[in-house]
């Protein structure tokens, strides 16, 4: 098991649901023990915030939430209506092309 891995699982195990810091540095060091060093445990916890996989918060840390996805789907919502937009502004200009090519006949 991965030093990464045994941060994540201290994380999750010691963590309060409802709190908004996280668990301690130094919670996470006791609960690794004799494991892994402490240096690899920072250099771990560093790289894991670099990657923008933990979130720090003061000397704690949080697992980052993933969204994405959500961005992604409102993006997609957004391309289709302005589709939409340019074709009936398509619809219009070739309309009024008619009227005015029927007016100019019945003279």
């Amino acid at each position: 098991m991965t030093v990464k891995d045994l941060v994540f699982e201290a994380i999750e195990t010691l963590r309060v649901k409802g709190s908004r810091k996280g668990v301690s540095r130094i919670a996470i060091r006791n609960f690794i023990g004799d494991k892994s060093t402490v240096a690899r445990i920072n250099l771990s916890l560093k790289r894991a915030v670099e990657k923008e996989e933990l979130v720090q918060v003061g000397q704690s840390f949080k697992i980052a939430k993933k969204a994405a996805p959500k961005k992604a789907t409102t993006a997609a919502k957004k391309t289709t209506t302005a589709a939409k937009k340019t074709t009936t502004a398509k619809k219009t200009t070739t309309a009024a092309k008619k009227k005015t090519t029927a007016a100019k006949k019945t003279t």
